[in-house]
C-alpha cells in the first residue's frame, strides 16, 4: 500500500524542517521541539491514514459496473455513458480527492463526480462517459480512487480491477461530400448482360438439345415451321471490392485522425452505400504478414460482416507488427496480472514466462473478449499476446515500415481482379503512390484500362493526424508540410489519371472535430 502526501503535508514538512534548523542555529530547544512535534504529527497522521484504509478495505470497499454484459459495442466518434457503483460497507464515510478510470489510450474518458465521498454503509453512483476514437477492442481496466485520510494530509490510491470492454465499429464519412462522389464513382455503376433465365426478353433462336419446353415460342415456331425458343438476358452489376492498405506506418499520428483511421471510415461508408444500392461488396485487408478477405455478398448480413472485419484490422499485438518481443509482452502481461490477481502475481518471477503464461490462462475468464486469438511462433507467445488482446491492452508498434512489402501484396491483389471475367469496381484505400511505388504498381494498373476492372484510388489524408501546435513555429511547420503534401498529391493524381485510375482524398468526418485547418489565401498574411 502506497501513501502520497498532499500539498498541505509537504508544506508542513518543509516548515517543520525549517523550524528545526532555525532552532539549532539559535540554540533554542523550544523551537527545535516545536519543529520536531510537527514532524511527529505528520508521522502519526500517516499511521492513522494507513489504519483507516486497512479498516475500509477489511470492511468491504468495492466497485461494480451496472451495465449488463462484459463489453459494449459503439460507433467510432460517438460517446456512450456507463454506470458504475462504489460501495462502502464501513461505518465511516470515505472521502476521495480524485476519481479516474484506467483505460486504453484510444478511449477518451470523463468521470463524474471527480471528487466527493462515499457515505458510511452506502454507495456512490459514478457516471463514466466514453468517447471512442479508434476502431478495435479496447479495455476499461478498472477504477482508480485517491482516498484521503481523516487529516487530509495523505492520499492512498485504491484500484478496483474490474475490466470492461469497448468494441468500436467504424464511423461514416459525410454522404454529401464523401469520397464516392469526389471520385466520380457514384453508386450507379456499370452493368453488363449475359444470357440466362430472367424476365427481360433478348431474342429468338433455334431450339437446341436441353432447352426447357417452357421457353419454346409456339406461335413463332408454327409460323416458321421449326421449334424456336426465347432467349432472355440477366442484368449483371459490377462487384465492388475494397482493398484496404493496413501498413503499420498508417497508424502514425493523432489517435482517431491517423491515415488508417480515415481509410477504415471511408471503406465503411463505401460498403454501406454500395450495399444499399443492391450490389455485391467484398473486402481485402492487405498486410505483408497475410491479410484477410471477406467474400462479396449483399444485404444487412454482409454489412455486418464487413464492419466487423474493418473493426478488427491487424493490430499492434501481432508479432510482425509489434514493437515488443515475447519477453516484453510477458512483462506487460505480468504488470496487468498484478492488478487482476495481485497475490498470485506477486509469487511469479518476472523472468519465468511459463509461470506468467499459466497464470494468464487462469485469469482469461475475467476478460471482456476471451475469444480473442493472436497467432505467434509458439503456443506460449500466442497465449501471452492473446491475453493482452482479450483485455483490450495495446502494445507499441514496430518502427520499421511495411510499405515495400505491402505494395507487392497490393499488386498481386490488383492482378487477380484484372484476370477475372466479371466486371468489378475496385477501390484502393492507400496513400497515393510516389514514383518508386508506381514502378511496381503501374504495370498492373495499366491493365485495368483494357480489362473488365475499374480502379478508384482513395488517399487518406495524413495532415489531419499531425499534432496541432499553438506557437507560430509549429503552425509554420504544419503549413509547410501541407504545401508539400498538396504538391505531391497533385503529381500523384495526375500520374494515376494517366493510367486510367480515378483518384480522390478521404478527409476526417466533421463530427470528430479533426478536420484540417484551411490554408491562408494567397496574397494574405496572418495578423
Amino acid at each position: 500500500m502506497r501513501l502520497f502526501p498532499t500539498r498541505a503535508a509537504l508544506d508542513i514538512a518543509v516548515a517543520a524542517a525549517a523550524v528545526v534548523v532555525v532552532g539549532i542555529l539559535l540554540f533554542q530547544p523550544a523551537i527545535v521541539a516545536w519543529g520536531g512535534a510537527l514532524i511527529v504529527g505528520l508521522c502519526l497522521a500517516r499511521a492513522i491514514t494507513l489504519l483507516s484504509v486497512a479498516r475500509v478495505r477489511t470492511a468491504g470497499f468495492e466497485m461494480i459496473w451496472r451495465t449488463s454484459g462484459r463489453f459494449l459495442r459503439v460507433t467510432r466518434g460517438h460517446t456512450v455513458e456507463l454506470l458504475a457503483e462504489v460501495r462502502n460497507r464501513d461505518t465511516r464515510a470515505v472521502r476521495f480527492a480524485a476519481l479516474r478510470v484506467l483505460a486504453a489510450p484510444s478511449l477518451r474518458i470523463e468521470v463524474l463526480p471527480a471528487s466527493g465521498e462515499v457515505p458510511a454503509g452506502g454507495r456512490l453512483e459514478v457516471t463514466v462517459r466514453v468517447r471512442a476514437l479508434r476502431v478495435g477492442r479496447h479495455g476499461l481496466f478498472g477504477l482508480g480512487l485517491e482516498m484521503q485520510g481523516g487529516s487530509g494530509l495523505f492520499e492512498v490510491p485504491l484500484t478496483f480491477a474490474n475490466p470492461f470492454g469497448i468494441e468500436v465499429l467504424p464511423g461514416a464519412l459525410p454522404a454529401r461530400r464523401g469520397a464516392v462522389v469526389w471520385a466520380g464513382a457514384i453508386i450507379g455503376s456499370r452493368t453488363s448482360r449475359r444470357s440466362g433465365d430472367a424476365s427481360e426478353f433478348s431474342e429468338l433462336r433455334d431450339h437446341q438439345l436441353g432447352d426447357p419446353l417452357k421457353r419454346v415460342a409456339w406461335k413463332a415456331s408454327a409460323r416458321r415451321g421449326k421449334l424456336m425458343v426465347r432467349e432472355y438476358e440477366i442484368e449483371e452489376r459490377e462487384i465492388v471490392w475494397l482493398l484496404l492498405d493496413t501498413s503499420i506506418e498508417l497508424w502514425a499520428g493523432r489517435i482517431g485522425a491517423a491515415p488508417l483511421d480515415l481509410a477504415i471510415d471511408c471503406a465503411a461508408e463505401l460498403a454501406r452505400l454500395h450495399l444499399r444500392a443492391g450490389q455485391e461488396v467484398g473486402l481485402e485487408l492487405l498486410a505483408p504478414e497475410g491479410g484477410s478477405t471477406v467474400t462479396p455478398g449483399r444485404g444487412t448480413g454482409q454489412e455486418h460482416r464487413l464492419l466487423q472485419a474493418l473493426a478488427h484490422v491487424p493490430v499492434m499485438l501481432e508479432p510482425g507488427r509489434s514493437g515488443l518481443d515475447e519477453r516484453g509482452i510477458g512483462q506487460k502481461v505480468l504488470e496487468h496480472l498484478s492488478t487482476v490477481a495481485p497475490a498470485a502475481a506477486g509469487r511469479v518471477p518476472p523472468a519465468d514466462l511459463d509461470a506468467i503464461a499459466a497464470l494468464a490462462q487462469e485469469s482469461l475468464e475475467q476478460a471482456p473478449f476471451p475469444e480473442a486469438a493472436i497467432p505467434a511462433a509458439t503456443p506460449r507467445e500466442s497465449l501471452l499476446r492473446s491475453y493482452l488482446a482479450a483485455f483490450g491492452i495495446p502494445a507499441p508498434p514496430r518502427l520499421e515500415p511495411d510499405r515495400p512489402r505491402t505494395d507487392t501484396v497490393l499488386a498481386s491483389a490488383l492482378a487477380s481482379h484484372h484476370a477475372g471475367r466479371v466486371h468489378s469496381l475496385v477501390y484502393v484505400l492507400s496513400p497515393f503512390p510516389d514514383a518508386r511505388r508506381l514502378e511496381v504498381l503501374a504495370p498492373v494498373l495499366r491493365k485495368g484500362r483494357r480489362g473488365r476492372t475499374r480502379v478508384c484510388w482513395l488517399h487518406p489524408s495524413e495532415l489531419s493526424g499531425l499534432e496541432l501546435s499553438g506557437d507560430v513555429s509549429g503552425q509554420m511547420a504544419r503549413t509547410a508540410a501541407q504545401l508539400r503534401a498538396d504538391n505531391e498529391r497533385r503529381q500523384s493524381e495526375l500520374a494515376l489519371r494517366r493510367l486510367g485510375v480515378a483518384a480522390a482524398v478521404c478527409t476526417p468526418p466533421s463530427s470528430l472535430g479533426l478536420a484540417e485547418p484551411p490554408l491562408e489565401p494567397k496574397g494574405h498574411r496572418a495578423a
